[in-house]
């Protein structure tokens, strides 16, 4: 990708940062939203990052204007698309309470109301379970847009499960199975991966094919 062709979809990613925290605010007077999405930006582009990038922000985002969405409050689970990894180190556990803790300061200091500020916030600390309550469409949509991934082509998660191992290449590698093997099957154990009705009819039965490949090379 040329310099002037990585310019472009970072400034594709800003505009729909823009329009996104303008319509939240729904006309409600606030700052500039350009620092706070350039901001953002650096943060998913830290160089310790291998799968949670800018890539990853951009297919989730996709992901939530490809499920249906009757119901729900697009613009606040964009927003919190948008957090929901904006605090990540590989080595540390609390990432989603982070995440979530730096949501409510700079989308207050943005002009989000308080309600708003809330409901983004619960928004990224569910990303820890993924495992949103029946009738919770704003979670589900989000949940479902980031774990996408795992109902991709076969090859497209090979290279995800190899960029999640390269986050963690200071673990080594028998302590990284053990703890990659029970992110998995915690994943496997939930009711459903994928609580959208969309997500469920089109991405299920891929994912469950992919994660237990993966949780069988591992044993291997």
């Amino acid at each position: 990708m040329t310099a002037y062709e990585e310019h472009e979809r970072e400034q594709d990613l800003l505009d729909r940062w823009t329009s996104t925290l303008l319509a939240a605010r729904a006309g409600r007077e606030g700052p500039d939203p350009a620092p706070y999405g350039r901001n953002l930006l650096a943060r998913w582009a830290e160089p310790q990052r291998r799968y949670h990038t800018v890539d990853h922000l951009r297919a989730v985002l996709d992901r939530i204007d490809e499920i249906p969405s009757a119901g729900a409050e697009l613009e606040l689970v964009r927003l919190a698309a948008w957090f929901h990894d904006a605090v990540y180190r590989p080595e540390r556990s609390e990432n989603e309470e982070r995440s979530a803790a730096l949501a409510e300061k700079a989308l207050t200091e943005a002009g989000l109301p308080a309600r708003d500020v809330t409901e983004v916030a619960r928004l990224v600390r569910l990303t820890t379970t993924h495992d949103p309550a029946p009738g919770d469409t704003n979670g589900e949509i989000l949940c479902d847009a980031d774990l996408a991934i795992l109902a991709t082509d076969p090859d497209t998660y090979e290279g995800y499960a190899a960029a999640v191992r390269e986050e963690y290449a200071f673990v080594p590698d028998d302590a990284f199975r053990e703890g990659r093997a029970t992110v998995l099957r915690q994943l496997l154990a939930l009711p459903a991966l994928y609580r959208t009705p969309y997500g469920a009819a089109t991405w299920e039965a891929r994912a469950r094919r992919n994660v237990v490949a993966e949780l069988e090379g591992l044993g291997a």
